[in-house]
């Protein structure tokens, strides 16, 4: 059956109201895995700071860890996993991963439960959130699959705005320690009951197609358009990943209190919204390369307005332009993969990138915490850096092919590179 037919089955087999429960399913999934367990947990950092006597590099070492150790081991496993069982068992594995690390975090002292915990989170990360989530949604929808993605991503700008308002309230009643066992709670309240009555395709024939006349991985490795979208969204996603876990950090340097820095944050994170919408439309209305190279260029073109000096706005300019390239910027990679290399192998295709975007996450806060310099309470080389490295997401972007969005791998490895 070519891609056509199969989508054609694929709407056909889908009632709207399952369509809507999937999206729902999806936007709460990534709402708590990443909205909290990646946006909610710097919320956190200057505490565990002040009462470990850590620093900026060893704070945000923890995400580095788990997902250096996480992601080879389980990111390559997860992707065979989806592809073969569906997302349905990951995503709940995933909201009981999460749980147990926000528990873990808040109670344990030393380093190296610091570590363990963090292990937990990423685990967590990989069987609950993008990348089921991902697949869930190529499941079910085609002709307006960024569209549904762009809603269902919604999810991670609504957690992450919401969970830093969240987070120094219940600091402000009870102490951090509380607040943030308190989240972890929350998120496995959020995903586990929902995800438990998901159907992981609209059929049991068109989930059996998927699994079984997949394309070979091998293919797809061998293929130069992965590497130049792997390389490329490392790229992007280690530039956000950086940003996103100083960003409190570099507003305390600034005299923020808490309240207004948890603004701040909040506010990036409300304008991702609009770029998930944004982006997300215009994926399905022109070629998915140019709407990539717009969201990298964005997040490039935002940084420097962190190294100028003080002006009426500046911070909230800077939070609008990057919470619109960090809202498109997840979301778009699935896509593109789909359009390149077909929905039978997306689970296994995205389970790759997703592990080197994930080392890129988590490897490039802890470089920018070294490259901060204590004793002028400077960014300024880590964030040049970081501009640089945006740009050259968006040169690896640029050499892809304008892919046919309804064709994938099928054209992709016949016509070559």
């Amino acid at each position: 059956m070519n891609s056509n037919a199969q989508a054609s089955e694929i709407e056909h087999a889908a009632p709207q109201s399952s369509k809507t429960y999937i999206i729902v399913t999806a936007f709460l999934a990534l709402f708590a895995i990443v909205g909290f367990g990646y946006y909610g947990l710097p919320f956190f950092f200057d505490f565990i700071m002040e009462e470990r006597g850590w620093s900026r590099a060893t704070v945000t070492s923890g995400n580095a860890v788990g997902k250096l150790i996480v992601a080879p081991l389980f990111g390559f496993l997860a992707g065979w996993m989806i592809d073969k069982y569906g997302p349905r068992r990951l995503m709940m594995t995933g909201a009981f991963m999460l749980a147990t690390a926000f528990v873990g975090l808040a109670f344990s002292s030393s380093l190296e439960m610091f570590y363990i915990f963090y292990i937990f989170n990423a685990l967590g990360y990989v069987f609950g959130g993008p990348l089921p989530c991902q697949v869930l949604i190529s499941r079910w929808f085609d002709k307006n699959r960024g569209k549904a993605m762009g809603i269902a991503y919604l999810g991670i700008g609504a957690g992450g705005a919401v969970v830093p308002l969240i987070a120094a309230k219940l600091e402000s009643v009870f102490d951090w320690h509380v607040a943030l066992a308190s989240l972890g709670i929350l998120a496995f309240l959020i995903i586990f009951p929902i995800s438990y009555f998901i159907k992981d395709s609209p059929s049991k024939r068109v989930e059996q197609k998927a699994q079984v006349k997949g394309v070979p991985i091998r293919e797809i490795l061998r293929n130069r358009n992965f590497y130049l979208l792997a390389f490329g969204s490392m790229c992007s996603i280690g530039v956000v990943g950086g940003i996103g876990q100083h960003i409190k950090l570099y507003l305390s340097d600034l005299n923020y209190s808490q309240a207004e820095a948890a603004n701040v944050m909040s506010f990036v994170l409300l304008s991702s919204l609009m770029g998930r919408v944004l982006m997300g439309w215009l994926a399905d209305i022109i070629n998915r390369k140019y709407v990539m190279l717009m969201i990298y260029l964005i997040v490039a073109l935002a940084i420097p307005l962190l190294l100028m000096p003080e002006f009426t706005g500046r911070i909230y300019i800077f939070a609008v332009i990057f919470g619109i390239g960090l809202g498109g910027d997840y979301m778009i990679i699935p896509l593109m993969a789909g359009d390149l290399f077909g929905l039978k192998a997306l689970g296994r295709t995205m389970g790759i990138i997703l592990v080197a975007d994930g080392v890129a996450e988590s490897v490039f806060p802890v470089v920018l915490g070294w490259l901060y310099n204590e004793e002028t309470q400077s960014y300024a080389l880590g964030f040049s850096i970081l501009i640089a490295v945006a740009l050259l997401g968006a040169v690896f972007i640029s050499f892809l092919p304008k892919s046919n969005q309804n064709k994938g791998m099928e054209g992709i490895v016949e016509s070559g590179d």
